[in-house]
């Protein structure tokens, strides 16, 4: 298995599954660490590393092996074709696709032609897929990628898969970022329909966890609220609504899919339930166990007004719903938070009497 950008937040959750769950003898993680963080730092104790090379680390335990290669996941799909070493390396089955430029609203506002480079970066992965056929290839879009239309402060609605249909007009996506995913999700329906290649797309919407980077909001609103901070400051009004599901659930249901679609079309991830920033401000707080006043920032980039998901599809293709309330999953969120500041794991239940 090759998981492209698997030192990320999504990759570090996608790779430990497979490790609890799945039989695959070797996983192949590709990352640059632009964001990312050495495996060294994340995966199970009982993995021994070795150093293959200046780039390439191996991490062993049992007969199961984590190979690491620190480097631009387009340079490893150029290199992957055109090097006698790296064409050695073994024909991938599942090859999952996660690596992009992400950062949170601030990164896709205020540097657009910078999240711009996931243009590149799949197009070179959907070049080197039709040369070297794997056999199943897990696309990540975004509900960014749906028309920001249908997610106004008036006009909402739950977004349906069938809103994105590529023989029909299409609408505006969200910023680059939108773009960059709604061509990402073209170049899948043509490499499953004009090459036979098994591709998944799935379209996910506010994923969190308690190890995700404090740039998104989630994770920065928890810090605030373990630090007890007074008043709890949130981007824009707060009443913008987002669709929040957490990360152990995503990567639950991307693996259903990886299973069940090959056309390159693509699924939701969500729950179907709006919850705004204020809300989000006020379940950190109690979890907290204080009342503190809750202060937007209008002048701050927030994005679109509601975006969730229709549950449509979800609920009856695939039975499925998430199985992590949103009040545990916070919790999780919060409790982390509290052990990275404290360095204490018993500090979040002292701090909460």
């Amino acid at each position: 298995m090759l998981i492209s950008g698997g030192c990320g937040f999504v990759g570090r959750h996608v790779t430990k599954h497979v490790l609890k769950n799945h039989l695959t003898d070797s996983i192949w993680l590709v990352d640059d660490l632009f964001t990312g963080r050495d495996p060294a730092t994340w995966l199970p104790t009982c993995f021994t590393p070795t150093t293959l090379s200046s780039t390439c680390t191996a991490f062993e335990h049992g007969g199961r092996i984590v190979y690491f290669v620190k480097n631009d996941v387009r340079k490893f799909f150029a290199e992957y074709l055109n090097s006698p070493f790296i064409r050695n390396l073994p024909r991938f089955g599942d090859v999952i696709h996660l690596a992009s430029i992400v950062g949170g609203r601030a990164l896709i506002d205020g540097d657009p032609l910078l999240v711009a480079t996931d243009l590149s970066i799949d197009a070179e992965m959907f070049h080197w897929a039709r040369v070297v056929k794997p056999d199943r290839i897990l696309y990540p879009s975004s509900s960014a990628a749906y028309p920001i239309d249908l997610q106004g402060t008036d006009g909402s609605v739950p977004l349906k898969e069938s809103y994105i249909q590529f023989n029909q007009s299409l609408g505006l996506p969200d910023m680059t970022y939108g773009w960059s995913k709604l061509t990402g999700e073209y170049l899948a329906h043509i490499a499953a329909k004009s090459y036979g290649l098994h591709v998944t797309c799935i379209r996910p919407f506010s994923g969190y966890g308690e190890d995700q980077e404090p740039v998104y909001p989630v994770p920065a609103i928890a810090e605030r609220a373990a630090r007890k901070e007074n008043p709890i400051i949130v981007w824009g009004t707060g009443l913008q609504a987002r669709d929040f599901v957490h990360i152990d659930d995503c990567v639950d249901f991307l693996f259903r899919a990886l299973e069940t679609i090959g056309d390159g079309s693509g699924v939701n991830i969500g729950s179907g339930v709006l919850t705004n920033f204020l809300e989000v401000a006020r379940t950190f707080a109690d979890i907290g166990g204080y009342s503190p006043e809750i202060r937007p920032l209008v002048d701050k980039p927030v994005g679109v007004q509601n975006r969730y998901a229709d549950m449509t599809v979800l609920r009856t293709r695939f039975k499925w719903s998430p199985s992590t309330s949103l009040r545990d999953g916070f919790s999780k969120v919060y409790d982390a938070a509290c052990q990275r500041i404290a360095g204490d794991e018993n500090w979040c239940r002292i701090s909460r009497l």
